[in-house]
């Protein structure tokens, strides 16, 4: 047992560094940029506040557990916003990388659950991992309404941007959730003219 322990509490030492990682998307009020454990939290909360518009077929408790370990690997590879350029290959041979170290902290029928959910959460093809995806690319988008599109402006995002990079991912997994969304950030764009 002091073994098992002593690799949970390396692990959970481990992840405290995710509050340090800074992510593209201020916080409600504009302060400050959002940081990548605050994310996690926000993500596993809408997860299950908007439980109601996943599908019958979705664990909604899977769903949390995968949002609140989806971003662990940017302790090692790093934060890469979605409007940003970046090497998609690249990046997800870092991620790939972290979650080899980062998940095998763990004792090993936790490394091998963890490490399962999140590669399910990256494929994106279950229906648990489709809801995930949508909740991780919505909450975002209303930071960015909340904070007059920090992170649009500073992307120089359009509204064609949202609906293929994000747009297309919520609509899978919670269309009424995107429906009501693409109406909320609608108008931004649009006094922009960057509809």
């Amino acid at each position: 047992m002091t073994t098992r322990l002593t690799q949970q509490f390396a692990f959970l030492q481990e992840i405290d560094k995710l509050k340090g990682i800074l992510r593209a998307t201020a916080i409600n009020d504009g302060s400050r940029p959002e940081n990548s454990g605050e994310h996690s939290w926000h993500i596993a909360m809408y997860a299950m506040v908007l439980a109601d518009q996943a599908g019958s077929e979705v664990d909604i408790t899977r769903v949390i557990k995968m949002l609140l370990i989806h971003d662990i690997v940017e302790i090692d590879a790093g934060d890469a916003p979605i409007h940003s350029q970046f090497d998609t290959a690249d990046q997800d041979a870092k991620e790939q990388r972290a979650a080899d170290r980062i998940f095998n902290l763990l004792p090993e029928d936790q490394s091998k659950e963890f490490r399962a959910l999140w590669d399910e959460f990256e494929a994106a093809i279950t229906p648990d991992a489709i809801f995930g995806k949508a909740i991780d690319r919505v909450q975002p988008l209303l930071l960015n309404l909340a904070n007059d599109g920090s992170s649009w402006k500073q992307y120089d995002v359009r509204l064609a941007q949202i609906d293929s990079r994000i747009g297309e991912k919520v609509n899978k997994g919670a269309p009424w959730v995107w429906a009501y969304i693409r109406e909320k950030i609608k108008p931004w764009f649009a006094a922009r003219g960057l509809d």
